[in-house]
C-alpha cells in the first residue's frame, strides 16, 4: 500500500478501488482538489452562491491539470449529507427545539429511554472494500433460538417435582372443582405476567439480566436491584427444592441406597370423607441425613455442568427433557387403561362416580408426611395449597434470564414464554379431571407417588422421569440465577457486588459458586414443604414488579414505549400485579411481610450505598411528560 493510500485511510475518506493494471501515484501536498458545491435550495439558473445554512452536495470533480489529483466522493456520503440536511431543516421548524428539547432530555437522564446512544465510529457498509483492518472481530458466545433458548428452559422449569409427587394429593385435598380454580388462578397470574414480559422485552434491545433489566429500566435501579436480588434468591432456593425432589424420589425408588435408617410414620386413624376410619397406616420416608448427603453431592455435580457454559447446558437439556415428556405420555396411557390386574383397590379407572365423589373439597389436618390425621400438626386449606402449588407454574423467566444468549430476544421471549405457559396450564387442567376420575379420595391422599403407580408399563419410567425433570429444572435454576446476579453486578450500581462482574461472553463462575453455596445451604434444611412458600414469595414479588413496570410505561405513554408485542394493555398488567399481591397474602401474610421487608431493606441499602444509574426510568418519564406539557402550554400562549 502506498503512503498516499494510508494517509487517505487515516483521514476516513473512502477510496475507490483502482482499475486493473493501473497504479496511482501518492498524493502530494502541492496537489489540489476541486469540489463543486451547490445549494440544496432551487435557485436561479447559474447561481452558485452558498449560504451558511445551506447544505452542500458534492458533484463529480472537474478535470484537473496534468500533475493534479482528483478526489472522488463516495455516493453514500452524498446520501448521508442529504439526510443530515433534511433532518436539520426539520429540526429548525420544530417547536421543540425552541424549548431546548435536547437539553431537557439530557437533564432528565432520558437518553437511553429515547433510544439515543453515543455516536459510534462509522463502520464500512456492506460491499465496501477496506484497505486496513485494525484489531480482530469481537468474539461472542453461542446464540440460541426460540426452542432451545426459551421454550425448553421454561418447560423444564415448569414441569417439576410438584406435578409428580404433590399434584394428585392436591386434587384429593381440594377436590376437582377447587383444583380447577387453583390451577386457573395461578395460571392466569403467570400468563398475564408473560404478556407484560413480552411487551417490555419487545420494546427495544434487551441485555442480560432478564427481569432485573426490565424492572430496573422501568422503575429505576433501586427497585430493580431490590426485586432482582430477591428473584435471584428465589431461583437459588428453587434449585435446592428440585434437588431435594430428585433425591427423595430416588430414595423412594431404591430404599437400599439410603445410608441411614428410614423414618417410619404410623397413623392410627385416618380421616376420609369426613369420617374417621379405624386402622393403622405406615408411611416410610427417606431419612433427613440421606437427603442432605445426596443433595449436596447432586448439587456439586450440577455445578460442574454449569461451569461448562450455556453451550454444554443446551446440549444436555434434551437428554433431561425427552425422558420427561416420555414419562408424561406413560402417565396418560396408564390413566386410560387403568385399572390393571395388579392395581391397588383405590384405583377405579376413569369413572364418573369417582369424579363425582372427588368433586368437593376435603380440607383437613395431616402429619408431616402429608397423611390425613385428626391429630396432625398441619391444617391444609385453599390458601396453603396455593403456596404449595404455585411453584409448579413458575419458571416463565427461565428464557429471559438468559437473554444475553438469545439470537432475537424480541421474537423468542414472547413466543417461547407464552407457549410454555399455555402448554403446561392446559396439561394441568386436563390432569385435574383425569386424576379426579381415576381413583378414590383415600388413594389420592395416601399414595405419594400415584403417578408412578398408575403409569404404564412400569413405575420405573416415572421414577426416571421425576429424577430427570427435577434435575433439569435445577440445572436451569443454577444457570439463570448466576447470570442474573452477574447482570446486576455489571451495572456497577452496588459496589459490594463487584466480585461478580464478568465481561461479555464470559461465564459467571464467581456468581455460580455463590449460587451453589446458597443452594447447598437450603438442601441441608431438607424440608421440601418449608422451602416452597419461600420460593413462591420471591417469584411473586418479581412477577409483580414486571407487571407494574409494564403498567407504568403503558399508562405514562413514555416516549420510548413502542413495544412490538401489541397484545397487551395497562389494565391487564394492573390485574396481573394485583393477582400477585393477592396470592402472596393468600399464602401467608407473615411470609409476605418478611419478603417485602427484605426487598425494602435492599432498596434502602442501594439508596444509601449505590451509585446513580445512567439510564432513565418510568418516574423520570413522568417528569419528562409534565415538563414537556408545560413547555407546550407556554408555546401555545406565546
Amino acid at each position: 500500500m502506498e503512503n498516499g493510500e494510508i494517509e487517505a485511510a487515516e483521514e476516513g475518506l473512502p477510496m475507490p478501488a483502482p482499475p486493473v493494471g493501473r497504479r496511482y501515484r501518492p498524493v502530494g501536498s502541492d496537489d489540489s482538489a476541486v469540489i463543486q458545491m451547490t445549494s440544496m435550495e432551487p435557485g436561479p439558473a447559474g447561481s452558485t452562491s452558498v449560504t451558511g445554512h445551506d447544505a452542500v452536495t458534492p458533484q463529480p470533480p472537474r478535470n484537473l491539470e496534468p500533475g493534479g489529483a482528483s478526489l472522488s466522493i463516495d455516493p453514500s456520503m452524498q446520501e448521508g449529507s442529504s439526510d443530515r440536511a433534511t433532518s436539520s431543516g426539520s429540526q429548525r421548524d420544530s417547536k421543540l427545539e425552541l424549548f431546548g428539547f435536547d437539553s431537557l432530555v439530557n437533564i432528565l437522564g432520558l437518553k437511553s429511554m429515547t433510544g439515543e446512544e453515543t455516536q459510534a465510529p462509522s463502520s464500512p457498509r456492506e460491499g465496501e472494500d477496506v484497505a486496513i483492518t485494525i484489531g480482530r472481530p469481537k468474539e461472542t458466545g453461542p446464540k440460541f433460538g426460540t426452542m432451545m433458548g426459551v421454550f425448553v428452559p421454561c418447560l423444564q422449569n415448569i414441569l417439576g417435582i410438584i406435578y409428580y409427587i404433590r399434584f394428585t394429593w392436591i386434587v384429593g385435598m381440594a377436590g376437582v372443582w377447587q383444583s380447577l380454580v387453583l390451577v386457573s388462578f395461578c395460571g392466569a397470574c403467570t400468563f398475564l405476567t408473560g404478556l407484560s414480559l413480552s411487551a417490555i422485552a419487545t420494546n427495544g434491545a434487551m441485555k442480560g439480566g432478564g427481569p432485573y433489566y426490565l424492572i430496573g429500566r422501568a422503575l429505576g435501579p433501586e427497585v430493580g436491584i431490590s426485586i432482582g436480588l430477591c428473584f435471584f434468591l428465589g431461583n437459588a432456593v428453587a434449585g435446592s427444592m428440585y434437588v431435594l425432589g430428585a433425591v427423595e424420589t430416588f430414595l423412594d425408588a431404591v430404599p437400599s441406597a439410603g445410608l441411614f435408617q428410614e423414618s417410619v410414620t404410623v397413623v392410627n386413624n385416618t380421616l376420609i370423607n369426613g369420617t374417621a376410619t379405624a386402622g393403622t397406616a405406615t408411611i416410610s420416608t427417606p431419612s433427613l441425613h440421606d437427603l442432605q448427603v445426596y443433595g449436596v453431592i447432586v448439587t456439586i455435580l450440577l455445578c460442574f455442568i454449569v461451569f461448562g457454559g450455556v453451550k454444554i447446558i443446551n446440549k444436555v437439556a434434551p437428554a433431561f427433557l425427552i425422558p420427561v415428556l416420555f414419562s408424561l405420555l406413560c402417565i396418560y396411557l396408564g390413566v386410560f387403561i387403568a385399572p390393571r390386574h395388579n392395581a391397588p383397590k383405590g384405583i377405579t379407572g376413569l369413572s364418573l362416580t369417582s369424579l363425582r365423589d372427588n368433586w368437593g373439597s376435603e380440607y383437613q389436618r395431616t402429619n408431616n408426611a402429608g397423611v390425613p390425621d385428626p391429630n396432625g400438626s398441619i391444617y391444609w386449606g385453599f390458601n396453603a395449597l396455593v403456596g404449595l402449588f404455585f411453584p409448579a407454574v413458575t419458571g416463565i423467566m427461565a428464557g429471559s434470564n438468559r437473554s444475553a444468549s438469545l439470537k432475537d430476544t424480541q421474537r423468542s421471549i414472547p413466543i417461547g414464554t407464552l407457549s410454555a405457559t399455555l402448554t403446561t396450564t392446559a396439561m394441568y387442567l386436563l390432569s385435574v379431571l383425569l386424576f379426579g376420575a381415576l381413583s378414590t379420595r383415600e388413594e389420592l391422599l395416601t399414595d405419594r407417588l400415584l403417578t408412578a403407580t398408575v403409569a404404564w408399563p412400569t413405575p420405573v419410567v416415572i421414577y426416571i422421569g421425576i429424577i430427570l425433570s427435577t434435575l433439569g429444572a435445577a440445572l436451569q435454576c443454577l444457570t439463570g440465577a448466576p447470570r442474573l446476579l452477574a447482570a446486576i453486578a455489571n451495572d456497577d450500581i452496588l459496589p459490594v457486588l463487584n466480585y461478580f462482574k464478568v465481561s461479555e461472553g464470559v461465564e459467571p463462575h464467581a456468581a455460580t459458586l455463590f449460587t451453589a453455596l446458597i443452594c447447598i445451604g437450603c438442601v441441608i434444611i431438607g424440608n421440601l414443604d418449608l422451602i416452597t412458600p419461600t420460593i413462591t414469595m420471591f417469584f411473586l414479588l418479581c412477577y409483580a414488579g414486571v407487571n407494574l413496570s409494564c403498567f407504568l410505561l403503558d399508562l405514562l405513554d413514555a416516549p420510548s414505549w413502542r413495544p412490538r408485542w401489541k397484545y397487551h394493555h395497562w389494565s391487564l398488567s394492573l390485574v396481573g400485579a394485583l393477582l400477585c399481591v393477592v396470592i402472596m397474602f393468600l399464602i401467608s401474610w407473615s411470609f409476605t411481610v418478611i419478603s417485602l421487608a427484605l426487598a425494602s431493606l435492599i432498596y434502602y441499602y442501594v439508596s444509601l450505598k449505590g451509585k446513580a444509574g445512567d439510564w432513565g426510568d418510568g418516574f423520570k418519564s413522568a417528569y419528562f411528560q409534565l415538563a414537556l406539557r408545560s413547555l407546550r402550554s407556554l408555546g401555545a400562549l406565546t
